[in-house]
């Protein structure tokens, strides 16, 4: 098996390895692996081979580097398998171990050009870096040159994420017509800016967006930066949430962070209005941390920090619920904040219309088991009447 060794470190070493497939093992074991595919990759800058072991029913893979590679191939074709194809970038070489462990080696054409996998490779966003974008640019996120701004790249994954959702979701709208989107608790609006960059810009849809926020700096100045962006159906309001009016039918309705039970209240509208699609990014959420009762959960709830969590959690699966029974198909996923803050969470949901009699018996025994009073379903309570829901 000396020929074998040194036409593995010579391709490995000198000719460079693309590709190597292993197989036709010579004991059968249906709990071992029945192939193993080796191919390079470049992990963090480094080149290592990617060891694919192929089991009956899962594949494991093992990365190791240059030398370990040589000896591993080798040992795996002294010991395991009695056929090996190998593609190098002069070559390609085709191993034929018979019973009596001679072996015959085949010489033929390169067939393969390299093309070595990295696992670090740079992600694709929807708005690209290094491509001027005039909205991160006017909002310091990036220069002219469209090279972002190093602290500002949280943001910058921030606005990509959040476009990720949006791009997943907008087939649920009627791009024929003007999208009517309402975004409460804007803020300095990045997201909003965004919003209207991708759906304006990007996809050519028709919108009309306003941005409410109760800061009235905050709203002169996203008024001016809307007006020298030239984003003319852009237009931010001060005001506060529960007592926002002026529009009857809203297609989407976005609450980023808007804080406690503010966020309950945009729900609500967005119910109301029959929105297509609500994203919501909850924050701080005390409003059930006095209510929780639970003689079983004291070992949780005698804890200030773990309650406070509890809550949380409960009372955003308690949104989810109630807009499941209000008809809409609901997701709670992970969303990153750009305050330098622990990654929370994004409801999503999207208008069906289908009666969810499993959500309502969920609900109705959860809250029971918990003895909370939600604000969401005291501000849809006549709503969830309608739907049949017994309160």
């Amino acid at each position: 098996m000396h020929t074998i060794q040194e036409l593995i470190n010579k391709i490995i070493e000198e000719d460079g390895l693309i590709h190597s497939v292993l197989s036709n093992v010579r004991k059968k074991d249906e709990q071992g692996y029945n192939k193993v595919i080796i191919r390079p990759i470049l992990l963090k800058d480094t080149l290592l081979y990617q060891f694919e072991y192929h089991y009956k029913k899962k594949v494991v893979h093992e990365n190791l580097k240059q030398e370990a590679t040589a000896n591993k191939m080798n040992e795996l074709l002294e010991n395991e398998f009695r056929q090996g194809q190998l593609y190098g970038t002069d070559h390609d070489y085709q191993i034929l171990i018979s019973k009596k462990f001679k072996a015959k080696i085949i010489k033929k054409p390169a067939s393969k050009k390299m093309e070595t996998r990295t696992h670090n490779r740079k992600k694709k966003y929807i708005i690209e870096e290094n491509v001027p974008c005039p909205f991160l640019t006017r909002l310091g996120v990036m220069n002219k040159d469209g090279k972002v701004i190093s602290a500002k790249y949280d943001k910058f994954r921030q606005i990509n994420r959040f476009l990720e959702m949006i791009r997943d979701v907008v087939s649920n709208m009627d791009h024929t017509k003007e999208i009517k989107i309402i975004d409460f608790g804007c803020g300095k609006s990045y997201l909003t800016f965004a919003m209207y960059y991708y759906l304006v810009d990007l996809l050519g849809y028709s919108v009309d967006i306003i941005g409410l926020d109760l800061k009235e700096e905050v709203i002169k100045d996203c008024n001016q930066i809307a007006r020298d962006l030239e984003y003319d159906h852009l237009r931010f309001q001060m005001g506060d949430i529960a007592e926002f009016e002026g529009v009857t039918n809203v297609d989407m309705v976005v609450t980023l962070h808007a804080c406690d039970t503010a966020t309950d209240a945009a729900l609500a509208k967005a119910v109301n209005w029959n929105a297509k699609v609500i994203l919501s990014v909850p924050c701080c959420q005390h409003e059930l941390f006095n209510q929780i009762e639970n003689e079983m959960m004291s070992p949780m709830l005698k804890h200030g920090i773990i309650k406070e969590r509890l809550s949380a959690l409960t009372t955003d699966s308690i949104r989810a619920n109630i807009l499941e029974i209000m008809g809409y198909s609901t997701q709670i996923l992970e969303f990153i904040d750009t305050e330098h803050t622990p990654k929370n969470l994004l409801i999503r949901a999207v208008k069906s219309d289908d009666k969810n009699e499993k959500a309502m018996d969920e609900y109705l025994r959860f809250k029971e088991f918990l003895g909370v009073d939600p604000y969401l379903e005291r501000a849809l309570r006549n709503e969830l009447l309608e739907k049949g829901l017994k309160l």
